[in-house]
């Protein structure tokens, strides 16, 4: 894919270095089946000790207990590593999953992904 291209790749999730960070978008509808498409490409891409990801859920349309599934995979992949994961999700609706699934407190929610950069970028840093 190009630089500034925004059509998306075959599949439901992209994964970019975004200043220092492995960014993965997950896009479209997350539910079971798409779960068992991504998650291969997740594991890839939580591969690297000590990183920090962002997982951004701003081109998402549906979410479901799938989603969360892998939000939890990604997260104990991740810590396990020895990083940090940070979550982007502006949507009400994927909220409301994520409170119902009670990871508001494994989890806070940021509303942008230049946020989640500045505290990625500040951690590093700081």
């Amino acid at each position: 894919m190009q630089q500034g291209d925004s059509t998306w790749p075959i599949g439901y999730i992209r994964t970019q270095q975004v200043s220092g960070a492995t960014v993965i978008e997950f896009h479209g509808e997350i539910d079971i089946a798409a779960a068992q498409q991504i998650l291969p490409n997740l594991d890839a891409a939580t591969a690297a000790p000590s990183q920090t990801v962002v997982i951004d859920l701003t081109p998402t349309e549906f979410f479901d207990a799938y989603g969360l599934r892998l939000l939890c995979h990604a997260e104990r992949r991740v810590k396990e590593r020895g990083g940090w994961l940070l979550l982007v999700c502006p949507h009400p609706m994927i909220l409301r999953v994520l409170r119902a699934g009670r990871l508001i407190g494994r989890f806070t929610p940021l509303a942008t992904r230049e946020e989640a950069l500045i505290l990625s970028d500040s951690e590093a840093t700081g």
